[in-house]
């Protein structure tokens, strides 16, 4: 899936950041640059745009004005050095709030937002259907790891780190668990306990409070237990009796 970007941003240093950060993601091609929102009218009028890297303070027109008086617009992630807009932004429905200097870390995260919510306008984020092959971007050290969720058994959390367990192997990324739970497609994954996320299609089995994945048991936590149970049982059909 190719994702299609417009950038709008009067500073010429914010846009280069952000230009040299979506060179790392093969499927995200840029459109078009524009240094006031204005100038991109036309293009949003003749090109299906996925997504808006947008100011908010620029000359002509207020970033936040241009969202709202367009008749329909795409995904928008917020850049900005201000972060006094970020309560009226999200008002707007905005997918993101970037504030600059903005480290790839974060842009990351917000990329990985970005292509779970097209997953699901697009269709394709069905319970066990990953037809188009979606993935995610890992940050393994110094590298950027695809990782198709397909083969995402599940995810443990090692305090500031993650360990992302796969059939390809096994990734350790300074991430959050909450932070990558909110970017994998709800349908397909569950947070079973404070320190577990696990591929609701890789379940083997169910006893008491514990799962079988690929021959590892992991707990279901006390406050997850009943949901937990239950969007198992009701995306894997008639799996269990108890």
């Amino acid at each position: 899936m190719t994702i299609k970007c417009l950038i709008i941003d009067d500073e010429p240093l914010a846009i280069e950041i952000i230009k040299s950060y979506l060179i790392e993601f093969k499927n995200l091609e840029v459109v078009g640059v524009f240094n006031n929102p204005i100038e991109a009218l036309q293009v949003l009028d003749k090109e299906e745009i996925d997504v808006i890297f947008l100011d908010i303070n620029m000359p002509k027109m207020n970033g936040l004005e241009f969202l709202r008086n367009l008749n329909k617009h795409p995904l928008v992630i917020i850049t900005t050095a201000y972060r006094e807009y970020a309560i009226e932004s999200y008002e707007l429905e905005v997918l993101d709030y970037l504030v600059k200097p903005i480290p790839f870390n974060r842009f990351l995260k917000s990329i990985n937002k970005l292509t779970a919510r097209l997953m699901t306008l697009n269709g394709i984020k069905q319970a066990v259907d990953f037809d188009q092959d979606p993935h995610i971007f890992l940050k393994v050290e110094k590298k950027l790891i695809k990782i198709f969720l397909h083969d995402i058994l599940f995810i443990e959390s090692l305090k500031d780190y993650i360990k992302l367990h796969s059939r390809e192997g096994t990734y350790i990324s300074h991430k959050s668990l909450s932070s990558i739970s909110e970017e994998l497609p709800s349908e397909n994954f569950v947070r079973v306990h404070k320190s577990y996320t696990i591929a609701i299609d890789k379940v083997k089995s169910i006893e008491g409070n514990l799962i079988e994945i690929e021959n590892k048991k992991i707990p279901i936590g006390r406050n997850y237990a009943k949901y937990t149970k239950d969007k198992i049982l009701r995306d894997k059909g008639n799996f269990l009796n108890e």
